[in-house]
């Protein structure tokens, strides 16, 4: 093999956060570092994301003088296995074990070397709370706002994030109930406090995805890792004995051969933006609906399936429900819609007037849904269908409607609004009598606290403040009977694909017989997901990623090779 133009101890392809988690390992046993990003900004999707990190039995919980147990974690993890019923190669028993076991030593790891973490809103629940281990309060990290000036130079590096203030996710949560939470325009005079004295200082704070981003970002340049953009990895290098020992990629115009003395690992996203490969594995998903960055193309997935690495759970995708509000596609954040349809007087129907799932519970579980149903009913757009007592309370894709279309609205078409339910019926093109059936028999249940159908509201998740209302007595079920009635519709979007190569508990990556390519690593929606075809609860991508990147730097580095 040709000699290499440059050589690392540890060469990672992709800047996300387990990346750097895996970097951050690597620096303090003293290796040498690259990280090689295909975008001319860091951060991937991790980003534009919330920054969340599902990890059981973490310090915080303990803190707040609440328990949770490995073996609670692990029980729930197994049990949520059974609820899909389709394989899942990329989950195991000893994965999922090696997970719960080692995330919450991650999250120490990180907090020892100067990143500001912090337990997530405690209204913030597994999103199958009622499986057996299953959390009502929260399992959630997050990372502190952060002033992106510390970084310098290096802030104009940093891939925006969808919340560029001085607020939690918390804190966030509780303005989107403006009109039922008393201490809603509290926290907003709060806030705009907070924002107006760190201008006066001179700072620029960002939260969610971008500060947990930032501030990995600031501790991997002050540990010595280097990290470059506009540097696609073109090839993985294998030698004559099968083992991983560099890459191909080009910078400056210019094609690079690196060596990696001890690894490489692959945290290069999904493949959200390649609809090839959408039609071929989730037939029905748009990439024109996806959250993530246009550098998703599945590259890498592409790449590691080329050298005998194996593809799985390439049908999962981490949904994220959508409306197409007039002009949504020039927003960096699409306007979502499990914040509309879980709340009180509000379902959702296919195009036949039929509610067809619970509109609370976990946005990948429901675009999953949207995307089964539409292969019997047409069900992609599918259609929110509310009434004026909803209007009142809450708003939709960030407009209220209340009083009057929002004027960028005006003859779109997008808003519909009837007196009657019959009438909106005939507006969005689906059988009067059959939506008339359908919000009568939803007003049943509402009126009985019970929704017989699909379970709306029996679980804590439903009634937390991300889909449903903690600040209002129904909390998850209302009445849609107030003229007049609206609906918009509803598309399943994403914020990732889910699935891709197959790893071990070491992160290594499999070959069809099981056996490891030798200094080949894979972590985050690159690889088929340690959770299975189920996404348990906020952060269960961003936290395994973190993990298995985490665990993947201590494998290579010698350093640990128990994590069970």
């Amino acid at each position: 093999m040709a000699q290499f133009d440059e050589t690392f101890d540890w060469v990672v392809v992709g800047s996300g956060a387990g990346s750097m988690a895996s970097a951050l390992l690597m620096r303090q046993a003293g290796k040498s570092v690259l990280i090689l990003e295909k975008a001319d900004v860091v951060g991937g999707t991790t980003c534009k994301s919330g920054g969340v990190m599902w990890v059981p039995n973490n310090r915080f919980i303990a803190e707040d003088g609440e328990s949770d147990s490995v073996e609670a974690a692990v029980t729930y993890l197994d049990a949520l296995q059974n609820l899909d019923g389709n394989p899942a190669p990329g989950s195991t028993p000893e994965k999922r074990r090696a997970y719960v076991t080692q995330a919450s030593k991650m999250v120490d790891f990180l907090i020892d070397q100067g990143i500001e973490l912090q337990r997530g809103h405690h209204n913030w629940p597994d999103y199958y709370d009622e499986m057996p281990g299953g959390f009502k309060t929260t399992r959630t990290v997050v990372a502190k706002p952060y002033n992106i000036k510390e970084l310098g130079p290096w802030r104009k590096k940093l891939r925006k994030g969808f919340i560029e203030v001085n607020a939690t996710l918390s804190e966030g949560m509780q303005l989107g109930h403006m009109r039922t939470n008393p201490g809603a325009k509290k926290m907003l005079a709060k806030i705009a406090l907070r924002t107006i004295g760190d201008k006066l200082r001179g700072r620029h704070y960002t939260t969610a995805g971008a500060c947990l981003q930032g501030r990995l970002l600031k501790a991997a340049l002050d540990a010595g890792v280097d990290i470059r953009t506009e540097a696609p990895v073109r090839e993985v290098l294998i030698d004559d004995a099968g083992k991983a020992v560099g890459v191909v990629t080009e910078t400056g115009g210019k094609t690079i051969r690196i060596g990696a003395n001890l690894g490489i690992l692959v945290n290069a996203g999904g493949f959200a933006h390649n609809q090839a490969m959408r039609d071929k594995y989730i037939p029905g998903s748009q990439s024109k609906w996806s959250q993530t960055p246009k550098e998703d193309t599945g590259d890498m997935h592409i790449e590691l399936e080329r050298l005998g690495g194996v593809l799985a759970q390439m049908d999962q995708m981490v949904g994220f429900q959508m409306t197409e509000a007039p002009g949504w596609e020039k927003e960096y954040v699409m306007p979502g819609m499990q914040s509309v349809t879980g709340k009180p007087h509000a379902i959702l129907v296919d195009q036949s007037g039929e509610r067809y799932m619970n509109e609370g519970g976990s946005y990948e579980l429901y675009c999953e849904n949207m995307l089964k149903r539409n292969r019997e009913v047409p069900a992609i757009p599918s259609w929110a269908i509310m009434d004026q007592q909803y209007a009142e309370k809450y708003q939709v894709a960030g407009k209220w409607i209340d009083k009057k279309i929002p004027k960028a609205w005006e003859g779109t078409g997008y808003l519909h609004k009837a007196d009657t339910i019959e009438e909106l019926a005939q507006s969005i093109g689906v059988p009067a009598d059959k939506l008339k059936a359908t919000v009568e028999r939803w007003n049943t249940f509402a009126r009985a606290g019970k929704d017989e159908d699909f379970h709306r509201g029996e679980r804590e998740y439903d009634k937390c403040g991300y889909v449903g209302d903690p600040y209002s007595e129904a909390k998850s079920i209302g009445t849609i009977e107030k003229a007049p009635f609206y609906s918009v519709s509803c598309v399943p979007g994403d914020v990732s694909t889910y699935g891709g190569v197959v790893t071990d508990e070491y992160s290594r990556v499999l070959r069809a017989d099981g056996a490891p390519i030798e200094g080949l690593y894979a972590t985050g929606v690159t690889t088929a997901s340690p959770m299975g075809n189920v996404y348990p609860g906020a952060g269960a991508s961003v936290g395994p990623s973190m993990t298995f990147g985490w665990i993947a730097a201590k494998h290579a580095a010698g350093l640990d090779n128990q994590v069970g």
